[in-house]
């Protein structure tokens, strides 16, 4: 299973190696690679040259007799030995490179800021943040006001960062979602509603690292996993396949819940929903080819830039950088809603172009004009999830507590105004 292009190694080692430092990640590995790929390579050849040679002598020691085929069947039991060595050569060799390669991310396309999580670029500020002319309330605070939101009972239930959405905060996630949907649809993309539960291979064929990710909860009796994102049942949905490449490209909008574990975030945003352990998402995928993944991936931006319009909310796009990407993006830009009681953005949607990165994992290929099957490219993004409610909340408060809903949103709420509960 070839994750990073062997091609491109063997002719363009630097562009990994820039990638590489680009990440903050060590370039020596590709030095491992090519001295893996190489000794590879010559064990192959070398098993191909003396097979062929076997098949040569196995007819010759029919037609011999007497000393000559002593000799001759002396040399094809050599022959035998050593076309069994290097095959087995061959094979650890090939299990030792692929081992190495799946430590290795996906190369970063060379735009990409370097660096790690602080030194994404701002790309554009859209939107004029609000001004209050009242002390202006948190989500929460609102959410509990409005009877929307329940931290208590969600951590009796379930534990610590667990939540009831409730009354108006259940209608406010399924129109959000709902309006993200229809978007979606309108746009082209076939409605999915998917698996929340995935196999191993799907996982790590989406470029998560399931022995060392502590953000994924495992269920080991079923050796199964909960997704944090529906981009892994949709990035599997196409698994071992060869596509028709006319009809790509193929978009898919995927409704789930995710699930993630926080590993990491202990002592974080304990307040409220903004980071829990599950919440609900409609999430973007697109199939195509890899010279057209660049377009495609502002066409998705350009997708979340619509849906954030529609909300009314104040956001900023950042290209985030490549020691932040993760292992399977090349590129990606987030959006950040501002959050006025925070005084700061924080993310709300994210789009990731994979290039070929994940498709070389999971074998998802088409057939070019010539009719032969190549890779395709894989991209994703956020088009609504529950987090959105922190930022609409916020930003359509007003002094009493209620809440605007925003006019394109109404349709889908059934409401105008989100009112205190008495």
């Amino acid at each position: 299973m070839s994750v990073i292009d062997l091609r491109t190694l063997r002719e363009d080692p630097d562009r990994l190696r820039a990638s590489q430092r680009a990440r903050g990640e060590d370039d020596a590995v590709v030095d491992t690679l090519l001295d893996l790929d190489e000794r590879r390579r010559s064990a192959l050849s070398s098993f191909e040259s003396l097979r062929a040679e076997q098949k040569t002598m196995g007819k010759s020691v029919s037609k011999a007799s007497g000393e000559e085929k002593t000799a001759l069947l002396e040399r094809a039991k050599d022959l035998a030995t050593q076309v069994k060595a290097l095959e087995a050569e061959a094979e650890k060799l090939a299990a030792e490179l692929d081992a190495v390669l799946q430590t290795v991310p996906n190369l970063v396309e060379e735009e990409a800021p370097h660096g790690g999580e602080d030194d994404y670029v701002v790309l554009e500020e859209v939107g004029g943040r609000p001004s209050f002319d009242f002390e202006p309330k948190d989500h929460l605070e609102l959410g509990e006001l409005l009877g929307a939101i329940d931290m208590e009972r969600g951590a009796k239930v379930s534990g610590s960062r667990f939540f009831f959405l409730k009354g108006v905060g259940a209608r406010l996630q399924l129109g959000l979602l709902n309006m993200a949907m229809q978007q979606a649809i309108e746009a082209g993309f076939i409605p999915m509603i998917t698996p929340v539960l995935v196999k191993p291979e799907a996982m790590q064929g989406t470029g998560f690292h399931i022995a060392h990710d502590k953000e994924i909860y495992r269920l080991p009796e079923d050796d199964l996993y909960l997704v944090g994102t529906s981009e892994v049942p949709l990035a599997a949905y196409h698994a071992d396949e060869i596509l028709d490449g006319a009809a790509l490209p193929l978009r898919y909008g995927g409704w789930s819940s995710c699930f993630r574990r926080e590993a990491g975030s202990y002592g974080k945003d304990t307040r409220g929903i903004i980071r829990v352990h599950q919440f609900d998402k409609v999430e973007m995928f697109s199939y195509c080819r890899p010279e057209d993944a660049h377009e495609e991936h502002l066409r998705l931006l350009a997708w979340e830039k619509e849906m954030l319009a529609k909300v009314e909310l104040p956001y900023r796009v950042i290209d985030v950088a490549a020691g932040d990407l993760g292992t399977s993006a090349a590129r990606k830009y987030d959006c950040e809603a501002w959050i006025p009681t925070q005084g700061r953005y924080r993310e709300v949607t994210s789009t990731s172009n994979c290039t070929d990165f994940q498709a070389r994992r999971l074998a998802v290929r088409y057939r070019d004009s010539g009719g032969k099957p190549q890779h395709v490219a894989t991209l994703n993004g956020t088009l609504a999830t529950t987090r959105w409610i922190v930022a609409i909340l916020e930003n359509h408060q007003r002094a009493d507590g209620s809440v605007v809903v925003p006019e394109a949103l109404r349709p889908y709420v059934g409401l105008d105004v989100l009112e205190p509960v008495k």
